[in-house]
């Protein structure tokens, strides 16, 4: 028997038996070379892919071993990192003050210091309320409380402690009002006044309005207060004719100017606040 290249032949005729032992090392050892050379071949190939890898990280960091390199000391520590519980925004527990009271401002002579003039409490030349314009008669301001009177107001203004008394007439279409600001020191007074009211104050006439509610007339009459403020009105018809309870044009004309002084006396107290608001603490 004889082997070449391609494995063991006979020639024709040749009655030999193959040595199978043989052929099975021979087979092993082909096996345990090709194994091996399969093993070497991949740890090379390992080996080349790694250098290509340090050199891809190489180039990225510098550019090569002249220019800069970066290393894991470059990098931020953790403190410098943002924080996930970083504290959030603190509040104040302090609570503020509330805004002060306007009624407060009113209420007492001590904190309603603005000036006491007839033009504070009835500005202008007319008077709008709604659809309703009224033209602005006489005005005056008087400390003589019970001069401005009718009736025993008067006495009832004085022994409250009644300071000074500013008065308006205002008319409309045949119809006069006045409206009377009895000025107190404090809300008490006011107020007491106010519930004790019996007659009323004294029509005002001038500037275009004749007398009214004067001689006997019968006229409607008001009281009321606010803060140090009672507040009155005496209103009917200027021809003198008598007033009644279906006299509707009266009674609007007096609860506007009604209306109208409860509205001077509580801005008076807005403008007051509001200046106390702003000013700085002391």
């Amino acid at each position: 028997m004889s082997f070449g290249q391609g494995g063991p032949s006979w020639g024709p005729g040749d009655s030999r038996t193959p040595d199978w032992a043989a052929l099975a090392e021979a087979s092993a050892a082909r096996g345990r070379r090709r194994k091996w050379l399969f093993i070497g071949g991949g740890a090379l190939a390992t080996a080349a892919v790694a250098a290509i890898v340090a050199t891809a990280v190489i180039t990225t960091d510098g550019g090569g071993a002249s220019g800069p390199q970066k290393n894991a000391s470059e990098l931020p520590a953790p403190a410098d990192l943002p924080s996930e519980s970083a504290p959030g925004p603190s509040f104040s527990s302090v609570t503020p003050p509330p805004p002060p009271d306007p009624k407060d401002y009113i209420a007492d002579e001590k904190k309603d210091t603005s000036p006491v003039t007839v033009d504070a409490f009835f500005p202008g030349r007319k008077l709008t309320m709604g659809d309703r314009v009224y033209a602005k008669g006489a005005t005056t301001r008087t400390t003589g409380c019970a001069t401005v009177t009718q009736g025993a107001l008067g006495p009832i203004l004085e022994n409250n402690g009644c300071d000074q008394v500013i008065r308006a007439t205002y008319s409309k279409d045949g119809i006069a009002v006045t409206v009377g600001l009895a000025v107190f020191g404090t809300e008490a007074q006011a107020k007491k006044a106010a519930q004790q009211a019996s007659g009323g104050i004294a029509s005002l006439s001038g500037s275009g309005v004749p007398t009214f509610c004067r001689g006997g007339a019968v006229c409607r009459r008001t009281a009321n207060s606010y803060g140090r403020y009672a507040y009155f009105t005496v209103g009917g018809h200027i021809s003198g004719k008598n007033v009644t309870t279906a006299d509707k044009a009266v009674y609007a004309v007096g609860d506007d100017l009604t209306d109208f002084a409860f509205r001077q006396i509580r801005h008076r107290g807005e403008v007051q606040a509001s200046a106390a608001a702003g000013a700085p603490v002391t």
